[in-house]
């Protein structure tokens, strides 16, 4: 990843970690394997060690979102603020730019935790045409659990728009 000024605003776009499979029940129920709580343990140190701690997490209400932020939101100090928020999970990319957008200024990094194809799509729009090929070809293509896009703008969150932020990195846990 390239240095990034103190004016720079950094969204962190993170698909959730692997879930059970569906039991007939509720989709928004579905809670993390044991695999997915040691995604969600890996992305938390990954975050922490690329200095990447975001001071709001803008979370989706379902279970495997929720999971996946508390076992990450361990490794992170200070803690971030977490915003449960019920329209994330059915969420399309207008919808997440809508609720991204409404946050304060004075938030440096904001992540947002949410389902496919949501996230890989709202990466996707949010990227500049000339950003790195290869990131932008991971994003078009839909990610796997628990991988995260790091977008930096250096406008506003109220500004945040199709094509205004620059894709700088796509993380996925080794497998």
């Amino acid at each position: 990843m390239t240095p990034h000024s103190d004016r720079t605003l950094r969204l962190v776009l993170l698909r959730h970690a692997k879930a059970a499979p569906g039991s007939g029940g509720p989709d928004e129920l579905r809670a993390l394997t044991a695999t997915g709580r040691e995604q969600a343990a890996w992305v938390g140190a990954s975050l922490a060690g690329a200095g990447l701690v975001p001071e709001v997490a803008l979370v989706s209400a379902a279970v495997r979102t929720r999971e996946t932020w508390q076992h990450l939101g361990a490794a992170l100090e200070p803690a971030p603020e977490e915003d449960v928020r019920d329209e994330l999970y059915s969420a399309g990319v207008g919808t997440v730019l809508d609720v991204v957008r409404e946050v304060d200024d004075r938030v440096r990094t904001v992540a947002v935790v949410g389902h496919e194809p949501t996230i890989s799509r709202t990466a996707a729009v949010l990227a500049r045409e000339d950003d790195d090929e290869a990131l932008l070809d991971r994003v078009r293509h839909g990610v796997p659990t628990a991988t995260y896009a790091v977008l930096e703008l250096t406008t506003s969150w109220s500004r945040l728009d199709p094509g205004t932020a620059r894709l700088v990195d796509v993380v996925t846990p080794p497998r």
